[in-house]
């Protein structure tokens, strides 16, 4: 059934009208960025292939170019689209975050390493630099590794610290393979910068292991 057959209610668009983002299905938020379907298949039908071709919203929207392009309805102007909307999303909840008074929910911290880490192939190493008050002065990616590693240089990040002013820290990166717990290296690199900050007074409030819907506060976990 063409979807312009189904009765308003049950639309996508007047669904969000009616009852907010929040009331729609991730197959209805994607029918919506989609727009059209394609001959004998609407864009819900479509949107609910591709979800099952990819397996997960997140999944589609952290997939590859070329795969992603590649995929029934989508291709380059539909990538670069989607492109354009996630930084969009990641500026709007970066000026949100300067504009907290103080820095002082673990929460907002994860929103935001989420929004900048998360999507990654490749492991990422960054900072949320903070001044006496706790407020964000800067986040600053730092280290690029492969599928599975960064080379972390405690040195570096005392560096960046001195030349950005911060009095607090806290530590982010992701873990590509899904699994967002701490392991044995993430704790001995912690380990060395809190000793190389805390020569310059600077304190270590978090490490944060970011992955596609999950991070995990060594905070939270007493590891720090």
């Amino acid at each position: 059934m063409q979807l312009n057959q189904w009765p308003q209610a049950m639309r996508p668009r007047e669904k969000l009208m009616a009852n907010g983002a929040g009331s729609l299905s991730d197959a209805e938020l994607l029918a919506i960025f989609l727009r059209t379907g394609l001959p004998g298949c609407n864009v819900v039908d479509l949107a609910q292939q591709l979800l099952a071709d990819f397996g997960t919203l997140s999944e589609l929207i952290s997939a590859p170019k070329q795969e992603f392009c590649q995929a029934k309805g989508l291709g380059s102007a539909k990538y670069v689209q989607l492109q354009a909307v996630m930084e969009m999303a990641r500026r709007v909840l970066a000026a949100q975050l300067r504009r907290d008074t103080v820095m002082d929910s673990t929460e907002s911290a994860k929103r935001y390493a989420a929004a900048e880490l998360a999507q990654h192939a490749n492991e990422m190493f960054a900072l949320l630099l903070l001044d006496s008050q706790h407020r964000l002065i800067e986040f600053k990616t730092l280290f690029q590794g492969t599928i599975n590693q960064a080379s972390v240089y405690p040195r570096v990040i005392v560096q960046t610290v001195l030349a950005a002013n911060a009095a607090a820290v806290i530590l982010c990166h992701n873990h590509p393979s899904g699994i967002a717990e701490p392991s044995n290296a993430d704790i001995q690199i912690t380990q060395r910068i809190q000793d190389a900050l805390a020569l310059v007074d600077v304190t270590v409030l978090d490490h944060l292991v970011v992955t596609q819907g999950h991070v995990v506060s060594m905070a939270e976990r007493q590891l720090i």
